[in-house]
């Protein structure tokens, strides 16, 4: 990230860039739903800046759906196969990225329905959620987010990354949770979020985020 000019803002600015950014956005696809990667360690919470974009878009006239990884993880008997703190696992097997596909960018194609589901799995109760599918009208976007998003082959129109350095991601990161910390650096490594998105935000300190665009 370092390598990157990055500028001060806030994030209620960048909630209204983003969205005014988004007004404009043309599917790749030719289709009627834009689809946006907001991606991101569990530590830099991608999912609030989603939601505060889902926000600025609703105040625009504009509907979008804001829907997490964390409700497609497969069932605790595949991810923890090989052990409740398998680095190998969480990087490249949590993910139910059939489900996505089938139940949130199937419906999103230009001949879909744009009838998508919210969640499938609650890994908590490890069941389930039996949440109902929601339909997104023509013109909304689909706001994704979670950690490892651009290790998939997911058609977005728009990638958002919300990077911290490995400082930050080991202060705000649980201990609990600090298994995962490799999985990490091997995605920044691999994948490299941080030049691959259209726009990187850092938020090592949550109060004073700086952002790049692309």
């Amino acid at each position: 990230m370092d390598r990157v000019r990055l500028e001060a803002i806030t994030w209620e600015r960048l909630g209204d860039a983003l969205a005014e950014r988004l007004l404009d956005l043309e599917p790749a696809d030719g289709g009627a739903w834009p689809k946006v990667a907001f991606d991101g360690a569990p530590a830099a919470r991608p999912g609030d800046l989603a939601a505060r974009v889902a926000e600025a878009l609703r105040v625009r006239g504009r509907t979008s759906a804001v829907i997490g990884t964390e409700g497609f993880l497969r069932p605790a008997s595949l991810r923890y196969e090989f052990g409740h703190q398998d680095e190998e696992s969480y990087y490249s097997g949590w993910l139910d990225t059939g489900a996505l596909w089938r139940e949130v960018f199937g419906p999103l194609e230009p001949d879909g329905t744009g009838r998508v589901l919210p969640d499938l799995w609650d890994p908590a109760t490890d069941r389930a959620t039996r949440t109902p599918y929601v339909r997104l009208p023509p013109g909304g976007a689909l706001l994704l987010h979670g950690p490892f998003l651009l290790n998939h082959w997911f058609p977005f129109d728009l990638t958002v990354h919300v990077g911290l350095t490995p400082g930050a991601l080991r202060r705000r990161t649980p201990e609990t949770d600090r298994w995962t910390l490799p999985a990490f650096a091997r995605y920044d490594t691999e994948t490299d979020p941080g030049a691959r998105a259209d726009v990187l935000i850092r938020a090592d300190d949550p109060r004073h985020p700086a952002w790049s665009r692309r």
